[in-house]
Parts: C-alpha cells; sequence; structure tokens
C-alpha cells in the first residue's frame, strides 16, 4: 500500500513536471515572438469578454440584481419624438421646452436632474428662449448636463480649458493609469453660460470595446493633464456624499471610494458595469407624457420627489444607441448612464480578479483534474470527472458573478482544464511505459549479469531457429564455462565469484557483435546466439572471444587481480542439429571437448 502511494505522488510530481515545462516553453515562445502574443492576447481577451456577456445574459433571465427605483428615465423615444416634431416642427427642440419642464419637475423636490444631451452654441434665433433657459438652469443647484470630447484637430477647433470648478482632484495611491486612452484631445464646447455658470458638468463619452460592445465605463477622463468627471460618476458622487468635495481617493487595491460605496477599477481607469437587464428596466417615461402632464393633459400623475431623473433619447432615429453585453440588446446612452449611476448607489459593480489570482485559479484546476487522474485507474472515469468539473467549473463563474459581482476568468482555466487532462493521460501513459519497459527487463534480464536470462534465451533460440528455416540461413550457438569457477568462491569468497561472473559477461557483450544474444545459461555457463551465421565465423568469434577473456586482468577485490579463462562450445543449425535442445546439447558437448584438452579453448564436437 506504502509503495502504491509513493508511486502515485511520482506520478502526480511528473505530471506537474510535465504541465510546468509546457507552460514554459508556451511563454517563451510568447515572450519571443511579438505578433504571435498580440494574437494570442487579442483572442483571449475577445473570448472572455464573450464568456462576461453570457453571464450577464443569464443574470438578466434571473433578474438579479434589481434596479434601483430611485432612477427614473425620461426617454425621447420615437412617440415623444414623433410628438415633439409635430408641436414644435424642428429638432433639437426649442430649449425653452426643458426649462419649463425643469421648472415643473422641481416643484417635486427631486434629488436631481441630469441631462444626457449636448447643449452647443446658443440659438440666436429664439434669444429670449435662450435666455429663459440658461437663467432656468443655474437657478438650481441640483441640474446636470452633459459635455463630451472628441478627436478634432486643432486647425479645425482650438481646445479649450475647462473652468477649475468641474476638475477633480486624485489622491491616487493605486498604479491606476486616466491617461486618455481613447485618443480624444479636444473638447467639444457647450454653452459658456452653463459652463461657468452654476449647473453641473459632466463628460458623456462612452468608447466601445474592439467588438463594439460596450462593457466598462470610465468614471474619470483625463484631459489637458487633468481629471474631469463622467456625467452620472458626477451625479451619483453628489448624491452619496451629500457634498461637493471633488476630491477622490483610490486606495492601493484600485478601488475608488465614494461614502461608503468601492468603485473597482481597472488599470485602465475602468469600472466594469454590472447590467440590470435589457433596455427599458430601469423606470422609464416617456418625455411627451410630462409635456401632457405639464398642460394637465397627461391622465396620470409622476411622483419625482427625492428621484434622480436622467433625460436622454432612446429613438433611433437619433442614433445614440450602443451594443451592450445583453445578448441582442442595445442600449440608448442614456440608460448606460443610467445604469453606472445603478451600479454606483447599490455599490455593485463587478470585480474582475487579478493576475494572482488568475494564477491561483489555473494551478488550482490544473491540481484538481491532475489529482482526479493520479487517483484513478479509468481513463473513462478520469475522462467524465473532467467533463463534470469543467461544467462545474462553469456554473461557479456564474454565480461568483451573480452573487458575488466578480469576474473570474473561464477561458484561459477551461482551455488549463484540457491541457491538464491531456497532460495527466500523457504522464500516466508515459509512465506506464516506463512500468512495462522495466516489467519487461526484469521478466528477461539477469539481475546479475545484466545479460539476458535463461528463459529469454530458450525463446531465442526457437524464433531464430524458425527464421533461420523459412529463409534457409544458418544459427549458430556459443556456450561458454568459466574455467575453475568454484576455486574463486572458495578462495575469496561469492562476491569475487559475483564480480567474476559480471567482469566476464561484459567481456561478452564488448566482443559480440550488435545482432547477437548474449545470455547468462546457468550459473557460470554463459550463451551466445548467432543469427544468419555460420559455422566458420561462428568458430572465429569464438576464438576471439575465448583470447579476450584470456588477456583480461579481471578485479576479484578492490586489490586483488587474477587471470580468468573459460571453455567455449559451437554448434550451428543446420549442419548440427534440427531442433534447439540438439543444439544446445551439440555445443555442450564442444563445450565437455574443450574443458577435457585443457580449457581455454574452443571445443567442436
Amino acid at each position: 500500500m506504502k509503495n502504491l502511494t509513493k508511486t502515485k505522488w511520482f506520478t502526480f510530481g511528473t505530471y506537474l513536471l510535465l504541465v510546468l515545462a509546457t507552460l514554459l516553453i508556451g511563454f517563451v515562445t510568447l515572450q519571443n515572438n511579438s505578433t504571435l502574443r498580440n494574437v494570442f492576447i487579442s483572442f483571449f481577451e475577445v473570448a472572455e469578454n464573450r464568456t462576461f456577456d453570457y453571464r450577464q445574459t443569464i443574470k438578466v433571465y434571473h433578474k438579479h440584481p434589481i434596479p434601483n427605483n430611485d432612477i427614473v428615465f425620461l426617454a425621447i423615444d420615437e412617440p415623444s419624438l414623433e410628438y415633439l416634431w409635430n408641436k414644435y416642427g424642428e429638432w433639437p427642440i426649442p430649449r425653452r421646452v426643458y426649462a419649463d419642464m425643469v421648472n415643473y419637475i422641481e416643484k417635486q423636490k427631486p434629488q436631481s436632474i441630469v441631462f444626457d444631451l449636448l447643449f452647443l452654441k446658443s440659438l440666436k434665433s429664439d434669444i429670449q428662449g435662450e435666455k429663459y433657459f440658461v437663467e432656468t438652469m443655474n437657478k438650481y443647484d441640483n441640474i446636470y448636463t452633459g459635455l463630451n470630447f472628441d478627436d478634432m484637430t486643432p486647425d479645425v477647433r482650438t481646445p479649450i480649458d475647462l473652468p477649475e470648478r468641474i476638475e477633480l482632484k486624485i489622491d491616487n495611491k493605486s498604479n491606476v493609469n486616466f491617461k486618455n486612452k481613447y485618443g480624444m484631445q479636444n473638447c467639444r464646447p457647450i454653452m459658456p453660460e452653463l459652463l461657468n455658470g452654476k449647473v453641473h458638468v459632466g463628460i458623456t463619452n462612452i468608447v466601445r470595446g474592439s467588438d463594439g460592445i460596450i462593457r466598462v465605463v470610465s468614471p474619470v477622463l483625463q484631459y489637458k493633464d487633468k481629471f474631469y468627471p463622467y456625467l452620472s460618476f458626477k451625479a451619483g458622487n453628489d448624491y452619496l456624499k451629500m457634498s461637493h468635495d471633488n476630491t477622490l481617493v483610490i486606495d492601493k487595491k484600485s478601488n475608488m471610494h465614494v461614502a461608503q460605496t468601492k468603485i473597482p477599477l481597472t488599470k485602465d481607469g475602468d469600472a466594469i458595469l454590472n447590467w440590470y437587464g435589457k433596455a427599458g428596466t430601469h423606470t422609464t417615461i416617456p418625455f411627451y407624457m410630462i409635456e401632457k402632464e405639464m398642460i394637465g393633459k397627461a391622465g396620470t400623475k409622476f411622483d419625482f420627489k427625492d428621484k434622480i431623473i436622467i433625460i436622454g433619447t432612446t429613438a433611433q432615429a437619433l442614433h445614440d444607441t450602443k451594443s451592450v453585453p445583453i445578448q441582442d440588446d442595445v442600449y440608448p446612452g442614456a440608460e448606460v448612464q443610467a445604469t453606472f449611476l445603478n451600479n454606483m448607489l447599490d455599490d455593485n459593480f463587478i470585480h474582475k480578479t487579478g493576475t494572482f489570482a488568475n494564477f491561483l485559479i489555473i494551478l488550482a484546476v490544473i491540481a484538481i483534474v491532475g489529482s482526479i487522474a493520479m487517483f484513478s485507474t479509468s481513463t473513462l472515469f478520469v475522462t467524465l470527472s473532467t467533463i463534470l468539473f469543467t461544467i462545474a467549473y462553469l456554473f461557479i463563474s456564474y454565480y461568483v458573478m451573480e452573487l458575488y459581482n466578480v469576474w473570474i476568468p473561464v477561458i484561459v482555466p477551461i482551455i488549463a482544464i484540457v491541457l491538464a487532462y491531456t497532460l495527466s493521460l500523457l504522464t500516466k501513459y508515459l509512465l506506464k511505459s516506463r512500468d512495462f519497459e522495466y516489467q519487461y527487463k526484469l521478466a528477461t534480464i539477469d539481475g546479475l549479469t545484466e545479460l539476458y536470462n535463461h528463459r529469454y534465451f530458450q525463446d531465442t533460440l526457437k524464433q531464430q531457429m524458425d527464421i533461420a528455416r523459412r529463409y534457409n540461413q544458418s544459427v549458430s550457438l556459443i556456450i561458454c564455462d568459466i574455467d575453475f569457477f568454484k576455486k574463486f568462491n572458495d578462495t575469496y569468497g561469492h562476491q569475487a565469484g559475483d564480480a567474476v561472473l559480471r567482469q566476464v559477461a561484459q567481456t561478452l557483450k564488448k566482443n559480440s557483435r550488435t545482432t547477437d544474444y548474449v545470455c547468462r545459461y546457468g550459473g557460470e555457463e554463459m550463451s551466445i546466439i548467432l543469427p544468419n551465421t555460420k559455422a566458420e565465423e561462428a568458430l572465429m568469434l569464438a576464438n576471439r572471444i575465448c583470447a579476450a577473456v584470456a588477456e583480461k586482468p579481471f578485479h576479484l577485490t578492490p586489490v586483488d587481480t587474477a587471470p580468468v579463462t573459460i571453455s567455449l562450445g559451437v554448434s550451428t543449425f543446420p549442419e548440427n542439429a534440427q531442433t534447439p535442445q540438439d543444439l544446445i546439447e551439440w555445443a555442450d558437448k564442444g563445450l565437455y571437448y574443450a574443458k577435457e584438452h585443457g580449457r581455454n579453448q574452443v571445443g567442436r564436437y
């Protein structure tokens, strides 16, 4: 039992070495080939992102997480757009409409009103309406509006300096880098009366991933080496802190602290969004319904007290839709803002495990699959167990995200499972092959002389005679005996006798051909099977071996040497015998003849 356990641990150790060697070879290959490395990273990044999308989609059907009821989305949807076109005859609509709506909603004391709209230059066609709009927006201290960056070149638009009042101060204790990774080095200015007024201003840029899908949003963007807040982050920060302190702390673990909420950031300063369902999940009210309510024609009364109101477009004609992880769905930009804000209010962002944690996960799955293979003797059991473990890991990865908002990797661990499964079976196969070779050696090799044993001699002699008979060839046999062997045992001890046996055996092997079979026949007798060898050739080889032994000094003890001689007999098929027994008997008679006539010679009967 103890030996069995040691064997299993040896198998497991060999398996781990094979895994580490494979990983090392892969790592070195990627390090030395930048093109292959980029393809490798790109593939795994895209594939891993897809697993995130599937997990988020499944969460939708489980209705988890639940949207925050304090967020209300006023949507300029298709019906609202048609209503506004019919009423005002243009898009964009007159800004006094927004001013009237702000004044109407503010009567119910909402928490904040967030415009996911860009109010650019003043419209000279409606000077009084523009003035009314600006006065209304700056009248309250809970109005938010958007600003965005673009890649417009300085020869078209000179990048402006943003007012200090909207700038953020960051105490960054981590390695997070907010440097503008989107390449947007210009600012699209909004109305200066808003930019420099009382209105809170936040950035509305949402940049898609390489596959066109939005999974992350930067709460902070860098422009001209200064930091500015994302629109919904600004609203959420003010809501949670109930103050306008613009200093943010990012701890060593890359968590941005806002009151009791921690926003886990990637190394690029992005927050991974946790999605709440298909578009329209948050409380959504068509914009035109508020218009009708304002003039008493809605038939419904909406409650906005203490709510965060987000106003934005959802109409396809206004081209503000984004692809999101929820399968086959698109979000309006304003609802992406709502999703970020919801994550922030409920402390619900997704945390992605870091490199060290991912490394431990990979090691764990490799160890588990290796252990299954080590303690099982059935390949079918190992295969089924590995499949079930893979399925279990997929379920774990989903529930860890659903219950704990943690994104653990899927693609690399699954590949590690496949690699571990393959290498574990390969390891067992290699070790079984080694064990087979070892067992075969035990069954065919004499332990003392390292020559083929008597059983192997009998089988091989019969086989070679059958081959020779089939192809009309000759097979010769040499049998030799150590002269006066008993004297070595009696004089120097059995260890000296064993030493003589070993040295004679090595001399026979050294002076035989590679095609010959040198065997220990029994006791101090040894034999050599010579395939496709005629009598004359066998006799010459026997004489050469006899002389080689006689000329060699033999070490009996560390200090004692003595001369050793052998006597040999030779026989050949088909001249001397037709069966293995007769061939052995004929060679034995030659051996006896040599001993009777003085030893240290080759005798032929």
